[in-house]
Order: C-alpha cells, then structure tokens, then sequence
C-alpha cells in the first residue's frame, strides 16, 4: 500500500466529528441517530474502497469530509424517502396499474384523513357496543346501488372469484367456456384459480363460439354452478359468439344449478350512454339473474383495491362463513375508500363529477387540447433545447377495462436535443414526484388526460430540469 492511499486512508473523519456537521446534526433529530450512523458508515466505507482503488489520489481532507457528508446525506435522502409516494401520471392510461390505477375521489381522501386519525368504527356498534359486521355499510350501499340481496368486499377480484369458487364449487365442477379463460396480468390464469379452488373445471365450447346445446349438455349430477367471465382485458372479434347471460341463467336454473358471473371491471353505470361500447354493469348482472356476482372495487368504480361480492343471501353469507374470507376481509382505509366512492354513486351526476377515474373518461377533447398547447407554450418558453409540439393521440381506460376502446386526446411531444428520449424518460422518473411519460417515434410524449388539476406545472419544470445542461451527469 502507497504512502499517498495510507494518508488518505488515516484522514477519513470519524462518525463522532461527522454527526457534528451542521448538515448531519439537523438529520438526527429527523431520521434518528441510529439511521444517521448507519448512512455515515457506509458512506466511510465507500470512500476507503475508492481510496484503495486509486481514485481519490490527491484529495484534500476538505473536500474528502464534504464528499462523505454528501454521500451520507444521499443515503439517508433515499432511506427515509417513502417508496410509496406521490408520482404523476402523465402517460394517458387512466387506470395504470403499475402507479395505482384509480385516483382516490377528494371526498375518499378526507374520509381517510379526518376520520381514521385514531380509532375507528370498524366492527362495533354505537347502540349497543356489540360486535358487528365490518363490511355492513358497504353491503347497504352496494345492495341500493345494484339490486342484490347482499354484499361483501375481499381484497381484489382474484380474490372475490377464488372465494366464491371454493364457497360454491369445491369438489364439484364448474362449467366455463373455452372463450372466457382469460390470462391477464401478473400471470393470473383462470385454469389455475379454478384448481385452486377445488373445483373441477369443465370447459365447453370453442375459442371463438360456444352455443347454449354446449352448456346443457355438460350439466351433470355433479355440476355445482356455470361461470361467466367477462373478457375484459382483449376482445374475440369476427366469427365468434357468446351465450348472453339471461340464457344461462335459464338453462343453469332449470338445472338446479347456480351462475357466477365475473364482471370484471365491476361498472355501477352504462358508459354506452357515453359514446363508449356496452360494457357489462353490476346492475344489468343482478337484474339477469345471476346468482353471485365478483368484479372489481377500483377499476370503473374508481375505489381502492378491492373485490365485489354481490348476490343471493344465501350465498353470501355461505361465502362469509368461509374461511378464507377472513383471510381476504379487508382492513378499514380500503372500508372507508369504498364507503366514500360508492356513496357518490347515489347521485350519478355527483359520480361523474367527483369520481377521478370518470372524470378523466368524461373529459371533453376541447379541454384536453388546451392545457396540451399551453404545456407546449410554457416548455418552448423555457428554453428547451428540442423540438415540442402537439398533435392527435389516444388515451387508454387500462388494467384490462373498456378494451379496444381508445380515448381521442392531445399529446405533447418532445424529441429533446443532446439527450435520447430515453434518457429524458428515466430522468423524469427520477424527479420529485417522479413523472411518467410515454415514448413513442422518438418522442417523449404527456398525456394531459391524466394529469390532475395543478400537476402541468410540475410536469413542465421536471422537463425543464432534466434539459437543463448538465441535469444529465
């Protein structure tokens, strides 16, 4: 070892001098002083390595002390940051699952923020002080909503459909045709929720057709319901048909036996009405005379993650009993999200407007294409060094909802000078909040569809900054 990287070594700082910085005292009240040790140490440690390995040969002890606090201080910035934080959605899918799909209502945020501060009503009644059902207002609310004759809440769809499997079809078959075993994301494979339900799957049908004859002649002594899957996530086009749900219903009761029916997205109104093609509604389910119904809370509801479980009493309550709906309940921010958004759905108008995933649906091209110029405007202004323009685009709905049914919007698009739009892309990423973009035709491209009220700003000075000369290094 040199004499140069020994002395180099010898004039580390200890941690005891370090935590008298300004810098890294005011951290230890905030972050704790085991927390600060800890990123101290590490940084110490990365800067002997690179002594070791030659690369800080003729730095001063100044500028050695001043490089580990900063390490220290970017350690610490990334340890206590909360990875589940704000981001800003600026791709145009409005139900992204990978930032959390639907965007809470206001009205779910302050439920959550004034309301569960401390303890809460979650399984108690005020009258009596007995112990009551968790997810009864949720059941209230969702059997005036649909029609049904009750209702539970588990935590997704998976789970509301592997539930209701079990309840109803363990060790029994269950009919499905061959059009509706769907795949979707996260390798969620309806033939392997079915086996792991314990009920036997009975596929009938083709890919592309299956008539009422195929289900009737694969009712059987054994046959414990008839499952419908609405294929939400892709779409069978051309010389392909489906038995509509009224037909099962019939032919399933004649038999003695049940239908389950998966809506998926889980919509409460009829976004027909709205240019859009028909989409299955909860309502027209029970109404057909499905006997159980699953779908999800946070798609075209626009709650947080959930699943609905809607249908006959009987079998409600058979799914209640079961035990791995205890193991699926849901705790009381997701009760009170969906007590929130569902209460809006009392007045459909209401919905329209407070509800973030349907406003975004709703909002007109008009406004879209402004706060697109004006983005455009505000980054030409700043100097971006690039070519910014605006032109056609789609939106999608996303996570599997309204598929094939692209949203007409206005993009943005940046194809920025010095720099691949690649790099722009991971270097809004990394902003705070971290903005999400898409890319396309060697354009960076934002969506204003899907950014909410005051996040433009944002999204223009996180741009700014990453063009900024030296952003990059």
């Amino acid at each position: 070892m040199s004499e140069e990287i020994e002395r180099l070594l010898r004039s580390i700082p200890g941690v005891d001098s370090l935590l008298k910085e300004e810098a890294v005292a005011g951290r230890v009240s905030s972050s704790g002083r085991e927390v600060v040790v800890k990123a101290l140490r590490k940084a110490a440690e990365t800067v002997r390595q690179a002594i070791r390995e030659g690369r800080l040969e003729g730095a001063g002890a100044e500028g050695m002390r001043e490089a580990l606090v900063d390490d220290a201080l970017s350690r610490l910035d990334a340890a206590t940051r909360p990875h589940y934080r704000r981001a800003i959605n600026a791709t145009g899918i409005i139900l992204h699952t990978g930032l959390g799909r639907a965007v809470l209502s206001e009205r779910a945020i302050s439920r959550i923020s004034e309301h569960l501060r401390g303890y809460s009503l979650l399984q108690v009644e005020t009258a009596s002080g007995a112990r009551s059902k968790r997810d009864g207002r949720i059941e209230e609310l969702l059997v005036e909503l649909t029609g049904a004759e009750a209702a539970t809440l588990v935590n997704n769809n998976a789970a509301a459909t592997l539930l209701v499997l079990n309840s109803i079809g363990a060790g029994k078959e269950v009919i499905v045709s061959r059009g509706q075993l769907v795949e979707i994301g996260g390798a969620f494979r309806l033939p392997d929720v079915m086996a792991a339900s314990g009920a036997e799957m009975v596929e009938v049908g083709t890919t592309n057709r299956t008539h009422p004859h195929d289900y009737e002649n694969a009712i059987t002594e054994s046959t414990a319901a008839i499952l419908r899957v609405h294929p939400s996530n892709y779409r069978i086009e051309g010389f392909a048909s489906e038995v509509s749900l009224e037909v099962l219903v019939r032919i399933a009761h004649d038999r003695g036996v049940f239908v389950i029916d998966d809506v998926g997205a889980g919509a409460l109104i009829d976004f027909s009405r709205f240019g859009f093609e028909k989409e299955p509604t909860l309502v027209e389910s029970v109404a057909a005379g499905a006997d159980i119904i699953t779908a999800s809370a946070d798609k075209l509801i626009g709650a947080s993650q959930g699943g609905v479980i809607l249908g006959r009493r009987e079998l409600i309550e058979r799914v209640r009993k079961n035990p791995l709906w205890r193991a699926m309940r849901v705790g009381k921010l997701t009760l009170s999200a969906a007590e929130a958004t569902l209460s809006l759905f009392l007045d459909e108008r209401l919905a329209i407007s407070e509800v973030p995933t349907l406003r975004m649906v709703m909002r007109d091209s008009g406004s879209i294409a402004r706060e697109a110029r004006r983005i455009a405007r505000a980054l030409k202004s700043a100097g971006v060094p690039g070519v910014v323009s605006t032109f056609k685009g789609s939106s999608q709905m996303g996570s599997g909802s309204l598929p094939g049914q692209d949203l007409p919007t206005r993009l943005v698009g940046i194809r920025p000078d010095g720099i691949s739009v690649e790099e722009l892309g991971e270097l809004l990423r990394k902003a705070e909040p971290p903005v999400f973009t898409r890319i396309s035709e060697g354009r960076v491209l934002v969506d204003p569809r899907t950014l909410l009220a005051g996040e433009d700003k944002l999204v223009i000075s996180a741009i700014a900054a990453a063009m900024r000369p030296g952003a990059q290094k």
